[in-house]
């Protein structure tokens, strides 16, 4: 992830596509056993939870030696998460990813075969044999292939294995987001294939979710997905906002340099005319020494111009000595006209514009947004 610098702030760029990891393996780590056949670790209620998720989705990457042993189809089982997609403009099913070293792939296989998607094989040389079937890509390692996808408009991949892959993406730093379902047994086979991470990795456990004996742990593996994480979690504050027609309804959360959320807050908890910043920084101490480096989320741009209160939420954020700042969506001009990302910026305070979660944010303030029906 990059970002770019415009008029003050940062802008959010991604030089690669947002990259979740999902995997299921049994309770001794392993993905599979050595039996001839697939083994499954995921139920019907977990499938499900994988159905969803790939229907939020762009493209599902496996590895070649998945689509040789597992035969996977890699498309959207129900069809209402089908029909939404066409609604929104998309394929019913998300692209299709493999990548190959050997370029050892039976064009009859379900990857190729099944659903009407585009299908991409990428390699250092792409099988021939597969011309006309799916479309050849030549690429020397996966920051190259990811780096392709996000070229082609892939915002958000699915890796779905197998282990040399997830591996591969971990130990590169190339993953957002990890989705770990555990299931309720044992293998017991020490030359099973196993999910290993990388070395060093902490990630944020951000979601635990029992379905039906199955456990589904979800991690946060990078600064981005972080960042998206609390983004939300301010967003979600927003929608505790009682209505109003002169103001925005913001959500606030304040975050320490370790993950560990300080305090949050949204527009007129305490009283009509307080703003979201300014209610989680007075659940604060100000001498709390993790105001340092910590970061504030927005569902909003921070105010730098009021009519309520002396002090703008900018102001208050320099106050604070919070050093960076996170928001989804830059304040129209609708009751003042603001600046605050250019004003906290140029007194040298981080400023990160998260715009593609900024339809989230303008969901919860419609009613301002949308002109009256005629009488």
């Amino acid at each position: 992830m990059l970002h770019d610098r415009h008029n003050g702030r940062l802008v959010l760029v991604t030089s690669r596509p947002y990259t979740l990891l999902s995997c299921a393996v049994s309770i001794d780590g392993c993905l599979d056993d050595t039996s001839g056949q697939r083994l499954l670790l995921s139920n019907e209620a977990d499938f499900d939870r994988v159905d969803e998720v790939r229907a939020g989705c762009d493209a599902i990457l496996v590895g070649a030696n998945t689509v040789r042993r597992d035969d996977p189809r890699l498309v959207i089982r129900d069809a209402a998460r089908r029909a939404a997609r066409v609604a929104r403009g998309l394929p019913p099913d998300p692209l299709k990813v493999t990548v190959t070293a050997s370029g050892h792939l039976d064009p009859g296989s379900r990857f190729f075969t099944v659903g009407e998607s585009e299908k991409l094989v990428y390699g250092r040389v792409p099988p021939a044999h597969l011309d006309g079937v799916a479309t050849l890509v030549a690429a020397d390692d996966l920051r190259a292939v990811l780096a392709d996808l996000a070229a082609r408009g892939v915002e958000r991949l699915m890796v779905e294995g197998g282990a040399t892959i997830l591996a591969a993406l971990l130990a590169d730093g190339l993953a957002d987001e990890l989705h770990l379902a555990i299931a309720p047994r044992f293998v017991g086979d020490p030359a099973a294939p196993r999910f290993t991470g990388a070395a060093g990795l902490s990630p944020l456990l951000a979601e635990v979710r029992d379905l039906d004996g199955v456990v589904v742990l979800r991690y946060l593996l990078s600064p981005a997905a972080v960042d998206r994480h609390w983004l939300r979690v301010a967003i979600g504050e927003s929608r505790r906002c009682p209505p109003s027609q002169t103001a925005f309804s913001v959500g606030a959360v304040i975050v320490d340099a370790t993950g560990r959320e300080i305090s949050r807050g949204y527009s007129r908890e305490s009283d009509e005319f307080v703003h979201a910043e300014e209610s989680a920084l007075a659940k604060v101490d100000p001498a709390d020494p993790r105001l340092a480096s910590a970061t504030i989320y927005s569902s909003l741009e921070p105010c730098s111009v009021r009519r309520s209160r002396p002090a703008s939420c900018a102001a208050l954020i320099r106050a604070a000595g919070i050093p960076r700042v996170v928001y989804a969506w830059r304040e129209p001009v609708l009751f003042v006209d603001g600046h605050g990302a250019e004003e906290l910026g140029e007194t040298g305070v981080e400023v990160v514009e998260i715009g593609d979660l900024a339809d989230e944010a303008r969901w919860v303030n419609a009613h301002l947004l949308t002109p009256p029906p005629v009488s």
